[in-house]
C-alpha cells in the first residue's frame, strides 16, 4: 500500500526534474524587442519558419534557417549567445530547441507567442527588399545577409 504512493511521488520528483533541466526559457516580445533596441551583441534572434514565411515578414535582424535544417547548420548558431526562437506556432521552434539542446546549446530562449503573439501586439516586421532572391538564397542554404537585406 505505501508502493503506489511511493511510486508517484518518485515519479513526480522524475517529472519535475526533467521540466527543471529544461534548457530554454521564454522570453516576452516586449524584453526582446527592448533588448534589440539596445544593440545586444550577445543576441540571436532565429526564426524556423519556411523562407516563404520568412520573407512574408519576420522578427527585425532574424536568420532564417527552417527547423528541418537546424542539425545540419549548426555552425551557423553561435553556442555563446542568447539563441531566441520562434516559429509560427511554437511547435517548430521546440523542435528546434531540442535539436540546439541535445548538441550543447544552454542559451536557448522561445518567443512567447511567437510570429502571431509579436504581429499581434502590432510590433514591427522586417521584409527583405527582394523576396524572390531572399527565398533562392535561403533555399540554396547560402548565406542570406545580402540577399535577403531589409526594405
Amino acid at each position: 500500500m505505501i508502493r503506489k504512493p511511493l511510486l508517484a511521488l518518485a515519479g513526480a520528483c522524475v517529472a519535475f526534474a526533467a521540466i527543471a533541466s529544461e534548457p530554454v526559457t521564454n522570453v516576452a516580445p516586449d524584453d526582446l524587442q527592448a533588448r534589440q533596441q539596445q544593440v545586444h551583441e550577445d543576441l540571436y534572434v532565429l526564426d524556423v519558419r519556411t523562407p516563404e514565411e520568412f520573407v512574408g515578414g519576420h522578427v527585425a535582424g532574424a536568420v532564417n534557417i527552417p527547423f528541418d535544417q537546424v542539425a545540419a547548420r549548426l555552425d551557423e548558431v553561435p553556442k555563446d549567445k542568447d539563441v531566441v526562437l520562434y516559429c509560427k506556432s511554437g511547435r517548430r521552434a521546440g523542435l528546434a530547441a531540442e535539436v540546439l539542446a541535445n548538441h550543447g546549446y544552454t542559451r536557448l530562449q522561445h518567443l512567447e507567442g511567437d510570429i502571431v503573439g509579436w504581429v499581434d501586439q502590432g510590433r514591427p516586421l522586417e521584409k527583405p527588399k527582394d523576396a524572390a532572391a531572399c527565398v533562392a538564397a535561403l533555399k540554396g542554404g547560402q548565406s542570406a545577409a545580402q540577399a535577403c537585406a531589409p526594405e
